[in-house]
């Protein structure tokens, strides 16, 4: 991988947080700083210390006056990377959850223009994932949507419902994100219309990391999220049925 290619773009690693002081010094340690130009963290009203953490790493932080929800924070996230000038924007949950030493392999896919959209993808076999500590219920709502969201969109992603993604500035600023939902279903819809707008999506394993402190909604607020997801699954297809008629 030549670095020096991919320096020609700014890179941007955005952490849409909500009480992450107890994760937030070790995903942040694990950051490769040769790769990566600017550090985001906008907080969602934490009542804990993540902002005052966060500033004492030297993070650039931006804090919600109201909880805007998960979406709502992605939203902010991105409009202030691309103000700040990023050419590729990773978003990474500072919940420890996701390895942030693979950012340069996120980068360097999409700076040597391979993919407009790289996912990071927990899904490697059952086995890695159910003992990385994802519950079971987890994995098969996973696996279930994914491969209805597959059948729908003729993709073959592993995984729709990553919390670490990287994208090229030019999807980010086509897929007008703000209409999206403030909550959870914000990264279904997100992919859905950047596959409308045809870019080119690539993934790389990442390792399953559950634990006590990563954050993680519960039972009822997953059901709402894969419902709002296979609703945006339904409305891509109508929409798609629709251009084919005209």
């Amino acid at each position: 991988m030549d670095i020096s290619k991919e320096k020609k773009c700014k890179v941007t690693v955005v952490l849409p947080a909500y009480n992450a002081e107890g994760t937030l010094k070790k995903t942040f340690d694990d950051i490769p700083k040769d790769i990566v130009d600017d550090i985001i963290l906008v907080d969602d009203c934490s009542n804990d210390n993540t902002v005052k953490l966060a500033k004492e790493l030297g993070i650039f932080v931006y804090e919600h006056k109201f909880n805007l929800g998960y979406g709502g924070n992605q939203k902010t996230c991105y409009s202030i990377a691309l103000e700040r000038g990023a050419d590729i924007v990773i978003m990474l949950h500072p919940d420890y959850q996701y390895d942030a030493r693979l950012i340069s392999y996120f980068v360097g896919l999409i700076g040597d223009k391979y993919f407009d959209v790289v996912l990071g993808s927990r899904i490697r076999s059952r086995k890695e994932t159910l003992k990385g500590g994802m519950p079971v219920y987890k994995y098969l709502a996973n696996r279930a949507l994914s491969i209805f969201e597959n059948i729908v969109t003729g993709q073959n992603l592993s995984e729709w419902h990553t919390g670490m993604r990287a994208y090229r500035r030019e999807v980010l600023e086509s897929i007008n994100y703000n209409q999206f939902s403030n909550d959870f279903v914000f990264d279904s819809q997100a992919l859905f219309k950047i596959i409308e707008k045809g870019f080119v999506i690539g993934e790389i394993p990442v390792p399953v990391r559950y634990f006590q402190e990563a954050s993680s909604i519960n039972f009822k607020r997953s059901m709402e999220y894969g419902i709002g997801t296979v609703f945006t699954a339904f409305s891509f297809l109508f929409r798609k049925l629709i251009r084919s008629d005209e």
